[in-house]
């Protein structure tokens, strides 16, 4: 009798859906090669077109649940790699010196210790590797999002006959579903690092540790155009970059802050199933453009909920609070440096067009995270500063509930007040009037010269 291991007709649901997204992938199916790399943001090379195919072949055969990460590593430092720099010897001098600067005028601005590690000098590939862990654990609620309402609206659109076979294969579509969305993760990293002068230009902490790093290359590329000396341009940027990680490792509670913050408000994404139907509907294998520009632009991603808004005024206000205190800080640092006001506004204008997170954020977890009140900010941190000093300023980030809140940022004498104790007094007299006010309701006031009948002693 025959062997009939290999029939067909033994093969499972899961089977049979494998083979026909192998042969949809292969290009039977009339999906060109070149622009499936596209929707993926990938160039359309050979080279390329091989490494998404051999990418999505691993990713139908993985048996997890998870999302393989290493794969937005490698195409972010590909991605970063492209056009970059060596940090020369020469750059080496130059930051050496201008961090051991730097690190004694902010002695004089701050009341945080320096920090125990020696700065760094990143080229954008070592940047992107550096970083990838915080922006995958940003991103991966997104994906996951994105890979089940995928799942979901295949289910819906299908035919009954092959609604087995998805539902079988469910745990594949993820992992593909995971791979493009962690392949243009990396090539979205790899742009952000020909952009970034430095680890904390974000504003978040990407970086372990606390550490303060610098691209020579990009902050070089910064400096062009401001008609001011490269050594000042580089001594100020690393105020800035020491500044920023001096606070967060002496606020060590800041960065998971930050991080919990912003992945509960990834976590309630709600990805427009709706839309996604009307590109599974008019879905043209042979132009990808509009899925990539669905993905890419955040447009399958709904409007922000109440509790969303909510959150991001949170998280818009922390991060305004954190850029102010570091703009003021590196200007009190900075005040013997003759062009240091035009080098911040520069930078303002950098970060109020957008900056370099705008488009990662708004791609990866639909939020675009800007310090929109940074002006405020500043100020705030500023009239602080004159009115109760350095250390009573700084001392406010021992602790979230001591930081100064939306409305202090609208109106600083409040905060003011209460930092110098003048409303200490206030509140004293106001505590005696109510007291005073408690006893006569109560009857309890000590009778007036004349009231109790008696007639006053001359």
């Amino acid at each position: 009798m025959a062997d009939q291991q290999g029939d067909p007709d033994d093969r499972s649901p899961e089977d049979e859906f494998r083979e026909m997204l192998r042969e949809l992938l292969s290009g039977a199916g009339g999906i060109d090669p070149s622009k499936l790399a596209g929707a993926a943001g990938l160039p359309d090379d050979p080279a390329s077109v091989a490494a998404l195919f051999g990418q999505l072949q691993q990713a139908m055969n993985q048996a997890g649940d998870g999302i393989d990460w290493s794969i937005a590593t490698r195409q972010g430092e590909e991605r970063a790699a492209d056009g970059q720099q060596q940090v020369s010897d020469a750059e080496r001098a130059r930051f050496d010196q201008a961090f051991q600067v730097a690190s004694l005028w902010l002695d004089e601005a701050v009341d945080f210790s320096s920090l125990p590690q020696t700065p760094e000098l990143l080229t954008r590939r070592a940047w992107a590797a550096a970083t990838m862990p915080i922006w995958t654990q940003l991103a991966e609620p997104v994906a996951l999002s994105i890979s089940d309402a995928l799942t979901r609206v295949m289910l819906e659109q299908a035919p009954e006959e092959m609604r087995g076979m998805i539902e079988n294969a469910s745990r594949m579509l993820r992992g593909i579903g995971g791979t493009l969305f962690a392949m243009q993760l990396g090539q979205v990293v790899g742009q952000l690092s020909t952009e970034v002068v430095s680890g904390g230009d974000v504003g978040l902490p990407l970086l372990d540790d606390s550490r303060a790093a610098i691209l020579p290359q990009n902050a070089a590329e910064f400096g062009e155009g401001l008609d001011i000396p490269t050594d000042q341009v580089e001594l100020y940027l690393a105020v800035r970059e020491l500044a920023h990680a001096r606070l967060f490792r002496h606020a060590r509670w800041l960065r998971l802050h930050f991080i919990t913050a912003i992945t509960a408000f990834a976590k309630g994404i709600d990805i427009d199933t709706d839309r996604l139907e009307q590109l599974a509907e008019g879905f043209d294998p042979s132009n990808t453009d509009e899925l990539r520009q669905a993905v890419s632009s955040g447009a399958l991603i709904r409007p922000k909920s109440e509790a969303q808004q909510a959150a991001l005024a949170r998280l818009e206000t922390m991060l305004a609070l954190v850029e102010g205190w570091v703009d003021a800080a590196t200007a009190d640092a900075t005040g013997r440096l003759p062009r240091t006001d035009a080098i911040a506004e520069t930078i303002r204008r950098r970060r109020a067009s957008g900056g370099p997170a705008e488009s990662a954020f708004a791609t990866l977890v639909g939020l675009e995270l800007r310090p929109r009140r940074l002006r405020e900010a500043t100020a705030m941190w500023r009239a602080v500063t004159d009115a109760v000093g350095v250390e009573a300023r700084d001392a406010l980030w021992a602790h979230p509930d001591l930081l100064p809140t939306a409305d202090d940022l609208d109106d600083p004498s409040g905060l003011i007040a209460r930092l110098t104790g003048a409303d200490a007094a206030e509140n004293e007299a106001d505590d005696e009037f109510d007291q005073a006010l408690e006893q006569l309701l109560r009857g309890e006031t000590p009778a007036g010269p004349g009231e109790d009948g008696e007639t006053p002693q001359a």
